[in-house]
């Protein structure tokens, strides 16, 4: 929703005085938009753009030098006027014409071509070239009846260039239109957007849904469908944009293109760059060259919650034309030789190099394969509670716990495989999966399960498989290091609160002659009324000490996620007898 404005009957007229404010370097303010603060020293093609607001950086933060000359701004979501039109570009042509460019909306194109009309009857030659990309609007029979959505951006760059070259109208023009036909888009929304003032969506998309085929002017999507992975919407946009090639590029494979993955709103550049990571790949296995690309804000519909991806099917001048420099406010671009963008294939997401894997018995390798089964547990059981763990971390934190918690376990199930692949015995391995965790799930969750793992490794061995007395050892050693590590002790509501008692439990039971998996029943007891416990402490130390009072009846997200952690171990403790069912007298790490 949007939350900043005064009447919104002046939203746009103050919205405009604001941005010429802060980019007096790049426009000043004309009736009706915004022109270049310094034209062209040489008569030169004005390439006039515009449309309604609600669609920053389209349409004012696209004008500058590589770009357009200047920019018509309507009010939100509606055509600016033909008077409108018509005096952005008086003020920012030069005397070799004007050309015209925009989305194909009803509103723009009635007068937009008023405005062309007033122009030429006044003796400025002017032509227009209206932009069609968005593929959901029409089928490709009727091209000329397509909308046009972030492809703008292609049509204005490519114009703005040319104009810059010094080329005439006619030739302007002819680029601009063959950028046109050579651009495809396709949109996406997750929820609607609002309007200054407004109390409701213009569309509402249901949940768990997503709309396909968007416009940016708040028009509902074509279909819709169940809310995708970020790579299955990149497989979406590829699949759709292959599929919809220009009829002059010839091939799929070899041809070079530029990719812009939009954002319409609210989706952030992050949440861009993890589907993109999957779009680039997508292109180079169909035999696609990404030249240029361009992730982020460029064609936006106020406060929606969706993306769009374009691509430019490049010739050598529209690629020569787009390489050409570009400065304005929103969108700069320094003059770099066309080159093919490396496809990295690194998956290791910046780990150690796994190193030379130590010697290790079968006996260590078999309980490396228990150590490994106990994690795929694990993370099953982090996948079923991660949403409320995430719920209590809420509460006094930020939220994040049952994330960091699935990000840590799925990078440890991966390392410990691949460990167990290798021939790692268990303390190689339960070592790997230590690091791994705290590579991916960063944070102080993260760190404290990597230094539990990792004291346990160490009461381990590659030579043979772990004794109880080991596995005592080794969870004793755990709790000392994560209790030194995050400065906690009983009572300050942190994860020492389940882990201490788990300790102290199981080295209890190991001791009085119980199974393996019957003493870590019993713990896992201990640790969960442990954690039931800390919901009547107060947080004294880490990040929820500051509202500590607040966390008051919530337990710890630490506490309660250690005893899910440890009550996953138990059946593959109960079915696998490869870990801990030695006598105490067994080998000793």
């Amino acid at each position: 929703m949007t939350l900043l404005f005064n009447d919104p009957a002046s939203f746009v007229d103050e919205m405009v005085e604001g941005f010429v404010a802060a980019n007096g370097r790049w426009v000043r303010s004309v009736p009706g938009g915004v022109v270049r603060r310094h034209p062209p020293s040489e008569p030169t093609v004005a390439v006039i753009i515009g449309g309604g607001s609600g669609h920053y950086p389209a349409f004012g933060g696209l004008v500058g030098s590589g770009l357009a000359h200047g920019a018509v701004i309507g009010n939100v979501f509606a055509s600016p006027s033909a008077d409108q039109v018509h005096r952005v570009a008086v003020a920012a042509q030069t005397g070799a014409g004007v050309l015209l460019s925009y989305g194909n909306y009803t509103g723009d194109v009635l007068n937009f071509d008023q405005a062309q009309g007033r122009l030429q009857a006044e003796g400025i030659p002017c032509r227009t070239v209206v932009v069609t990309d968005d593929i959901s609007s029409a089928s490709a029979d009727e091209v000329h009846r397509r909308r046009g959505i972030a492809g703008d951006l292609v049509v204005f760059k490519i114009a703005g260039a040319a104009a810059d070259e010094g080329r005439s109208l006619d030739d302007v023009a002819r680029v601009a239109a063959r950028a046109n036909e050579r651009c495809r888009s396709l949109g996406v929304a997750f929820s609607g957007c609002t309007l200054p003032g407004a109390d409701r969506r213009l569309f509402e998309v249901p949940l768990g849904r997503m709309a396909v085929g968007m416009g940016v002017h708040g028009e509902p999507g074509i279909r819709e469908q169940e809310m995708p992975s970020a790579d299955q919407l990149a497989h979406l946009f590829t699949e759709s944009l292959l599929h919809e090639r220009p009829s002059s590029a010839d091939n799929v494979s070899g041809a070079r293109v530029v990719v812009i993955l939009n954002g319409l709103g609210t989706v952030k550049y992050e949440e861009l760059f993890v589907v993109y990571r999957r779009v680039v790949r997508e292109l180079a296995e169909a035999g696609l060259t990404v030249v240029d690309a361009r992730v982020g804000e460029f064609v936006t519909s106020f406060d929606m919650a969706g993306a769009s991806m374009t691509l430019l099917w490049l010739d050598d001048e529209l690629e020569s034309l787009w390489a050409a420099p570009a400065d304005a406010p929103a969108f700069h671009k320094a003059y770099t030789e066309p080159e093919e963008h490396a496809l990295q294939t690194d998956s290791s997401h910046g780990s150690s190099a796994p190193g030379v894997i130590p010697a290790a018995t079968d006996d260590s390798r078999t309980a490396a394969m228990t150590v490994a089964k106990a994690l795929r547990s694990i993370r099953s059981a982090i996948d079923e509670h991660a949403d409320e763990l995430g719920r209590l971390d809420s509460v006094a934190g930020d939220g994040d716990h049952g994330i960091g918690m699935q990000r840590g376990v799925r990078a440890a199930v991966e390392a410990a495989d691949t460990a167990c692949k290798q021939g790692a015995g268990v303390r190689t391995t339960l070592a790997r999966a230590a690091d791994e965790w705290a590579n991916r799930a960063g944070g102080a969750s993260g760190a404290l399960w990597s230094v539990a793992l990792h004291a346990m490794a160490a009461a381990l061995n590659d030579e043979g498989r772990p004794s109880k007395r080991d596995l005592v050892d080794g969870v004793a050693a755990a709790a000392r290091a994560v209790q030194s590590a995050g400065k906690a002790q009983p009572g300050d509501k942190t994860i020492v609160d389940a882990l201490q008692p788990f300790a102290s439990t199981f080295a209890a039971a190991v001791d009085r002659g119980d199974s393996t998996a019957g003493a870590w029943k019993e713990a896992a007891a201990a640790a969960a009324q442990g954690a039931e416990r800390t919901a009547s402490m107060v947080a004294r130390v880490g990040r929820a000490r500051p509202h500590g009072e607040k966390s008051v009846g919530t337990p710890d997200p630490g506490a309660i996620s250690f005893v899910v952690v440890v009550k996953a171990v138990l059946p593959v403790l109960s079915e696998d007898s490869a870990v801990g069912e030695q006598t105490t007298e067994g080998r000793r790490a």
